[in-house]
């Protein structure tokens, strides 16, 4: 099972461009390779699967367990040629004061070398005491190699070499040349995402040539072959039960499209049928037994989605009709009375009774925890659940005494205090939460959904 670790000293040094060359340039030698992202990061994931031709997949330790990154890694990994994990920010970042849940600590239980990705921009003989002080901090860690980025010619280039050579025992297996056509546009919320950017293949094309070019794909191949085998630790227990027969529509367009591949997975192996709706496009919703509203970037398409009145009408008479429907961050806005980004400003859905409205700063953003109330549509959950937020936008003018699915523990959601408008059996939330595993979303939402189809299949029957 060839594995690595894609790290870096700090977060923005290049190593989401620099995964990307890897995934298309082992892919065009005709390798099967399998991408991971860790964190709960939507972005990387599309652009990941985008240039390996294969769903990525999250690996977290605040939203999973480690039993289910190892099994969630191992089932993905071993049917490819290579498995390229790419972390966050840098290899020894994260919450905890003892390294529990970061990269290195990642790195470590799926037994990965770790291939450094280091920000060469005014560094010379500076990059030895960097990488020594990495390797020694944590000895464990196995550190195999580096991939200097952003380099500035041959001189640059030659200078990083030769200190790394003289100073340290690691290996260069790569020197990306400073290039900033090649570079992946960002905005307010990271990267753009690879479903929406123009000329996405053609970027990645480009990045792949480049990083083929400038860095040695054999010894990167090596150190991935000396990886040790993870072994699964068995079968888990499945989400939920299975529900043959149930229909599920999910926005899956321009405006929304953050899904975790492993939630769609769980849904699919349920026996649900999942049918996408291009909320831009299409004038109503499909036959269907509930409602996902994922993520994304509404504020993006404003024109578009208020002009879009008969979907959002049909998608208001169904929940009004009871329709169970599970809406996060970007649905929520949709789901709003309106959406105000700078001069632009738009109708939307308006069965959440409040207006979204961007700001210039993240209201809410990292990871959060949350406690059911008992309003929400489904059976609550023990808590704490674990959950993630990255907004900009908040709700004005909300009425009051609405029901909320959940009390803030960290993070802000709605309020700072509540989050999950609940009406009828619509939940929507700033939130994200991760849908599989016993304390997911999925289970008790399919539940309802189940529920709504055998209630009006007895509707036909009795007239």
């Amino acid at each position: 099972m060839p594995h690595l670790y894609v790290s870096a000293a700090h977060k923005s040094s290049g190593k989401t461009t620099v995964t990307l060359g890897l995934c298309r340039a082992l892919r065009d030698r005709g390798l099967k390779v399998q991408a991971f992202k860790k964190g709960p990061d939507y972005i990387d994931p599309i652009w990941h699967g985008l240039a390996s031709g294969r769903p990525s997949y999250n690996l977290d330790f605040h939203m999973m367990s480690r039993a289910e990154i190892g099994d969630l890694f191992a089932r993905h990994a071993a049917p490819a040629d290579i498995a390229l994990v790419e972390g966050n920010k840098g290899l020894y970042d994260g919450m905890d004061l003892e390294g529990g849940d970061s990269n290195a600590a990642m790195a470590k239980f799926l037994a990965a070398p770790v291939v450094l990705v280091l920000d060469s921009v005014g560094v010379t003989r500076g990059v030895a005491p960097l990488i020594l002080g990495y390797q020694a901090f944590d000895k464990a860690v196995n550190i195999a190699g580096i991939i200097l980025n952003k380099v500035g010619g041959p001189r640059h280039e030659g200078k990083l070499r030769a200190v790394i050579e003289r100073y340290t025992d690691l290996k260069v297996i790569g020197a990306v040349r400073m290039d900033d056509s090649l570079a992946i546009v960002e905005r307010h919320l990271g990267l753009i995402p690879g479903n929406e950017a123009e000329a996405a293949e053609s970027r990645v094309s480009a990045i792949a040539q480049r990083v083929a070019g400038q860095v040695d794909l054999d010894a990167l191949l090596a150190l991935a072959r000396s990886a040790p085998d993870v072994a699964s630790p068995g079968s888990l227990p499945a989400a939920g039960p299975a529900h043959p027969g149930l229909t599920l529509a999910y926005a899956q367009d321009r405006a929304f499209g953050f899904y975790y591949q492993e939630d769609l997975d769980t849904l699919r192996d349920l026996g649900v049928t999942l049918v996408a709706v291009d909320t831009l496009r299409d004038a109503s919703l499909p036959p269907c037994d509930g409602l996902i509203l994922g993520g994304g970037f509404p504020e993006m398409f404003i024109p578009a989605l208020a002009g879009n009145t008969a979907l959002r009408q049909h998608i208001r008479q169904a929940v009004e009709g009871g329709l169970p429907v599970y809406a996060e961050c970007g649905g929520l806005m949709y789901l709003a009375r309106s959406l105000r980004w700078n001069d632009q400003q738009g109708e939307m859905v308006g069965l959440v009774p409040g207006d979204a409205v961007m700001g210039e700063r993240p209201v809410g953003r990292g990871y959060a925890a949350l406690a059911e109330t008992g309003h929400g549509p489904w059976p609550a959950a023990a808590a704490p659940i674990p959950a993630h937020e990255f907004h900009y936008s908040r709700l004005d003018g909300l009425s009051p005494g609405l029901d909320y699915a959940y009390r803030v523990l960290r993070g802000h959601g709605i309020d700072g205090e509540r989050d999950g408008f609940v009406h009828k059996n619509l939940l929507a939330a700033y939130c994200h939460r991760r849908g599989s595993g016993a304390g997911g979303w999925i289970a008790p939402f399919l539940g309802k959904a189940q529920a709504f189809a055998e209630a009006r299949q007895a509707r036909r029957l009795a007239a």
